[in-house]
C-alpha cells in the first residue's frame, strides 16, 4: 500500500473536509456530507475531543479513505465501545486493503482507551461491506430503529422529574 493512514486532530480541518467530500462521493450522498457543512470551530472541537475518532487514508496528498468512529463510555462497567459510524474508500482505490487498514489502525486506539469491542453496521444490500466485516468480526443480526427526537408532544424528562417523589 502506498497510502498512509493518520488520525486527524484539531489542526486537520482541511483533511476532515476532504474526508467528508470522499464520503459524499463514495456513499452517493452529497446532501448529508456537503450541503450544510459545520464551521471550522465545530470540526476543530470535535477533532480535539475524546469522543470522535477520525482516520484518513491519504495517497499522494489526496484523501482516498476515511473512518469516523465514536467512543462510547459505558455505565454498566468501566469500559468503552467504539462504534464505527462511517467507513469508505474512494472508488479509484477500492480492493487494495485500505478499509481493512483503517480498521486495523483503529484497533490500538480502541485498546488504549479500554474498549472491549469495536462494532459497525452494514446494510445487507452492501455485499462488499458485509463481506469485509464478516472477515474481521462476528456477525450479529439486529434491527436498527431511527427515532425522531421531536415526535413527542410532551417532555417525558420534565414530567418524570416533577412527579418523582424520591421514594
Amino acid at each position: 500500500m502506498s497510502q498512509s493512514i493518520r488520525k486527524l486532530g484539531p489542526a486537520d480541518i482541511a483533511q476532515m473536509r476532504a474526508v467528508n467530500a470522499m464520503f459524499a462521493e463514495a456513499f452517493g450522498d452529497p446532501q448529508t456530507y456537503l450541503e450544510s457543512p459545520p464551521d471550522d470551530v465545530w470540526l476543530g472541537d470535535l477533532l480535539a475531543g475524546d469522543q470522535v475518532i477520525v482516520l484518513a487514508a491519504v495517497d499522494a496528498g489526496r484523501v482516498v479513505g476515511g473512518l469516523v468512529a465514536y467512543d462510547l463510555p459505558k455505565l454498566e462497567q468501566r469500559r468503552r465501545e467504539i462504534y464505527i459510524y462511517d467507513l469508505a474508500v474512494a472508488a479509484t482505490h477500492r480492493r487494495r486493503g485500505i478499509a481493512t487498514a483503517l480498521i486495523d489502525a483503529l484497533r490500538p486506539i480502541a485498546r488504549a482507551r479500554g474498549a472491549w469491542v469495536m462494532y459497525v453496521q452494514a446494510d445487507p444490500p452492501d455485499a462488499a461491506a458485509v463481506a469485509l466485516y464478516e472477515r474481521l468480526g462476528i456477525r450479529e443480526d439486529v434491527c436498527h430503529f431511527d427515532i425522531a427526537p421531536d415526535d413527542s408532544p410532551d417532555d417525558p424528562l420534565q414530567a418524570s422529574s416533577s412527579t418523582h417523589t424520591g421514594t
